[in-house]
């Protein structure tokens, strides 16, 4: 793959995952039960964040090894593969603990790629 290639999955990960983090701004976990279009708005954004992290190059998933690779793909397809046992307790998590931490690691590995 590419550097572009790399850096355009990069760049999604960081759309979706940005994107999920707002749709839970000013929200509880109680609510992921109530609207159920926020349950899946918010499913589908943690699937596109694991298969643009399944499509980085091993090259850049192992220079950017403080990103847990792994675990993003895993994810990924546990929901895909398990659609009718997600735990929106896991999805809260995801997206209210562990976007906002790997974020900022997307976000550095963005700004070299464009380098």
């Amino acid at each position: 793959m590419t550097k572009s290639d790399d850096l355009t999955r990069f760049k999604h990960i960081q759309q979706a995952a940005k994107e999920a983090i707002s749709f839970v701004e000013g929200r509880s976990r109680k609510d992921l039960d109530k609207e159920r279009m926020l349950s899946l708005a918010l499913v589908r954004l943690i699937e596109i964040i694991g298969e643009a992290a399944n499509n980085i190059s091993s090259q850049k998933q192992e220079q950017y090894s403080e990103i847990p690779w792994r675990r993003i793909i895993g994810m990924r397809n546990r929901l895909i593969y398990a659609y009718f046992e997600v735990d929106l307790e896991i999805v809260w998590q995801v997206v209210t603990k562990d976007l906002p931490t790997i974020l900022p690691q997307i976000e550095a590995a963005i700004s070299k790629l464009k380098d």
